[in-house]
């Protein structure tokens, strides 16, 4: 019922944008793109995934590798459920085919998911707020939500980064969630200080960690910066750099259907002075086929995974592992 009203939020708000700006004149804009530059910014798709693969290896406990090809396909099957599942679940998908292959133990595999979900977001607010901070036409809007984001990056800097203040976190939420939600979080609490000592200890692992998801984000922004060259508009690349990841953030509220709607409307408004409405939803097309295309290559890897599962009612009951007990511990 939950993913039905978010595709129904997501189509109605396509409706609004698209009645005022009129599809007529969406067409011609794809009828004009430069070929090239499209074809070049939709192939980004595979270096970044192989990117984010290679990350998630090399953030796994020396003591429980992850395969390059095992990652990949964990990282196309989240891609895969992240647009069937409510509020990227599919990702928290992800911490359950990790436990019951062995890889990790429940609540070690949601931590882990968990922590590189952040070092996502920590890395696109680091972007975000330099490219707000450089933007040069900012009005009372541009500053609160400069200020909005810079705040947002020093809580999850401290979450990731400070015992004390993720303790507190989780204490408020084991405060005052139900009672089975609490066990989880209790679950998550541990797991989760595990993960910080494991990262913490080793300050260089950390530091590669840290570069490779920047690094990362930069080739996401510049793939978008690509998308508007292909559509033959003029984005300066710092404007680029401060107002897509604001579009990105509008994509991941937890109301719409894969971010559908919301993120197409926010590109319209905020590259409003670089490109026509027109284009904006043109542009909001093609980032929206930034995470179709991934989940496309991992459609091939969604049935055997669910078959292997219990099929896709048993894995939406376990999105979030119970603990210990409910991964195996090969």
């Amino acid at each position: 019922m939950k993913r039905l009203l978010s595709l129904v939020i997501s189509l109605g708000i396509l409706a609004v944008l698209y009645w005022r700006i009129h599809p007529e004149k969406v067409i011609p804009v794809f009828a004009n793109c430069s070929v090239p530059w499209l074809i070049a910014s939709l192939l980004m798709v595979a270096p970044l995934t192989l990117l984010t693969s290679a990350r998630l290896c090399q953030l796994m406990p020396r003591a429980h590798p992850l395969g390059f090809l095992e990652a990949n396909r964990l990282i196309l099957l989240a891609s895969v459920l992240n647009l069937v599942l409510p509020s990227k679940m599919g990702d928290m998908a992800k911490s359950v085919f990790m436990a019951d292959r062995g890889h990790l133990r429940g609540p070690l595999a949601l931590a882990l998911v968990v922590f590189e979900k952040a070092c996502d977001l920590l890395s696109l607010l680091v972007w975000c707020v330099f490219g707000l901070l450089l933007y040069p036409s900012k009005d009372a809007l541009f500053w609160a939500m400069t200020l909005a984001v810079a705040a947002g990056f020093l809580g999850l800097a401290l979450l990731l980064g400070s015992k004390t203040f993720a303790g507190f976190c989780f204490g408020l939420g084991e405060r005052f969630a139900p009672g089975k939600v609490r066990g989880k979080l209790a679950a998550l609490h541990a797991s989760w200080i595990e993960m910080h000592g494991y990262f913490w200890r080793d300050k260089a692992q950390l530091a590669r960690i840290a570069a490779n998801s920047l690094f990362i984000w930069f080739l996401h922004l510049v793939q978008i910066w690509m998308f508007t060259l292909a559509l033959r508009t003029t984005v300066p690349f710092l404007a680029n750099l401060a107002l897509s990841p604001l579009a990105i953030l509008a994509g991941l509220l937890p109301l719409t259907f894969a971010g559908v709607g919301t993120r197409d409307a926010a590109l319209v408004f905020f590259y409003q002075p670089y490109m026509p409405a027109a284009a904006g939803a043109a542009l909001g097309v093609l980032c929206t086929l930034r995470y179709v295309l991934p989940a496309l290559l991992g459609l091939p890897f969604l049935g055997p995974a669910i078959a292997e599962m219990g099929g896709l009612k048993r894995l939406m009951q376990r999105r979030a592992p119970q603990g210990e007990s409910g991964a195996s511990s090969r």
